[in-house]
C-alpha cells in the first residue's frame, strides 16, 4: 500500500524505469503485433499504458502531462517512448508538488467506485504491470528481446554463464 509520498516515489521509480526498459526493446514493426485479429496490438498496449497515466491522474485533479485518451497510436516506437517519458516523470512532479502524506488518504471517485489517493496511485502502478505482462507475450512472438524486470529473462541465463532453466 501507498502511504507516503516517498513510498510513492520509490515504487514510481523502480517501475516506470521498468516500463521504460521494456519500451526501449520496441520496433517500430513490432507494433502492430497483436495474438489474434482484432486484439489489442504491441503498439496499442504501449500506447495505452501511456495515456492512462494522464487519464487516472486527471480523475483526481492532477494535471499530468501525456496524450489525450483519444490520441490515435502512433506509428513509431520512439514517439512512445518519449510520450511515456514526459507522461512518467509528470505523474512525479504532480504527485510531490500536489500532495502531501496526510491527502493520501482522501477518496475520489474513480470509475463508479471511492478509491483513497494512496490506493489510486497502486492501482496506477499496477495497471502498467499488468500491460509490461501482456506485452511481452507479443514481444515474443515479434522476435523482440525481453528483458528480465524481476529476475533474468531467457536470453539473461547465457549471460550469467547458466544454462536456461528447464522448468
Amino acid at each position: 500500500m501507498i502511504t507516503t509520498i516517498a513510498d510513492f516515489d520509490r515504487l514510481w521509480t523502480h517501475e516506470s524505469n521498468a516500463t521504460r526498459t521494456l519500451f526501449a526493446e520496441l520496433t517500430d514493426a513490432s507494433l502492430a503485433r497483436a495474438v489474434s485479429p482484432g486484439g489489442r496490438t504491441l503498439g496499442r498496449l504501449a500506447w495505452h499504458v501511456t495515456q492512462s497515466i494522464q487519464e487516472m491522474l486527471g480523475r483526481v485533479g492532477l494535471r499530468a502531462a501525456g496524450p489525450g485518451e483519444d490520441e490515435p497510436v502512433p506509428s513509431a516506437a520512439d514517439t512512445i517512448r518519449r510520450a511515456y517519458d514526459e507522461a512518467a516523470e509528470s505523474a512525479r512532479e504532480q504527485v510531490r508538488t500536489n500532495w502531501r502524506d496526510e491527502t493520501l488518504g482522501l477518496e475520489d471517485d474513480m470509475y463508479g467506485e471511492s478509491w483513497t489517493r494512496g490506493f489510486t496511485l497502486m492501482v496506477l502502478v499496477h495497471h502498467q504491470i499488468h500491460h509490461r505482462g501482456q506485452m511481452t507475450v507479443l514481444m515474443r512472438q515479434a522476435g523482440l528481446r525481453v528483458p528480465g524486470i524481476y529476475g533474468p529473462a531467457r536470453e539473461d541465463w547465457a549471460t550469467f554463464g547458466m544454462p536456461e532453466p528447464t522448468i
